[in-house]
């Protein structure tokens, strides 16, 4: 948050950045391919340290092979290994999946509980993980505290909360609780495809002018064009 912004100001700038936002991206969604809470978890767990794009090339063998919670609890380990070896930390993706096709069987008939409570009780489901499920499996509106919605809420200037608790509730109180899931994915397109990480394309972006900090990243356009990814890569 700016030092010395109202927070009356702070609502209404953080509600024009959403709106460039929405203008920018119009079509941002979740990128990971799946037709049914099952498989977003499951691509989601698979996401961890990989990327979206390389986790749709494993899904589609992975769903045909395993279609159901239960059918993955009893995979054979080496198989389903090779299978998402694509993605990285295989082994221990693996042990995650074999863990939770059990517990959603065991525990919970084997449909994907659908609050937050519960999914964080399944193997390899962090707080994270459980929001993508609930805002794009149920479509319970939530903040998805991804690394690059974390990053992009410092950068704006919306919170200076640390945890990912603090920054859904910051962030969540700023906006309408229906404009949430829409956000999520506006903010993590933007993440990915103009403010990375490292130089950010700030001489390219639309939310410049309400950016704090704008200058982080070149800001002439010709350069900060070179780093705009878009469609992504």
């Amino acid at each position: 948050m700016i030092a010395t912004e109202s927070r009356l100001a702070l609502v209404r700038r953080a509600r024009k950045m959403n709106a460039e936002l929405a203008l920018l991206y119009p079509d941002a969604h979740c990128e990971l391919d799946h037709t049914s809470p099952w498989q977003l978890l499951v691509a989601t767990v698979l996401s961890a340290q990989s990327t979206d794009r390389r986790v749709n090339t494993v899904t589609p063998l992975l769903f045909a092979s395993y279609p159901d919670p239960a059918a993955l609890a009893a995979a054979d380990r080496v198989a389903l290994e090779e299978l998402i070896k694509p993605t990285g930390f295989f082994r221990a993706k693996t042990d995650a999946l074999l863990k939770l096709g059990a517990v959603v069987v065991s525990e919970f008939g084997g449909a994907v509980p659908g609050t937050l409570e519960k999914l964080v009780t399944l193997p390899g489901v962090g707080r994270k993980t459980a929001n993508v499920v609930l805002t794009d499996g149920f479509g319970v509106p939530g903040i998805t505290t991804d690394t690059h919605f974390i990053r992009l809420a410092h950068r704006f200037g919306w919170t200076d909360e640390q945890t990912p608790p603090g920054i859904e509730a910051a962030v969540g109180a700023l906006f309408e609780r229906k404009h949430w899931i829409k956000l999520n994915h506006r903010v993590i397109w933007h993440g990915r495809r103009r403010c990375h990480a490292r130089r950010p394309a700030c001489g390219a972006c639309p939310l410049a002018a309400l950016c704090p900090s704008f200058g982080e990243g070149p800001t002439d356009l010709k350069v900060a064009a070179k780093l705009v990814r878009e469609p992504r890569g």
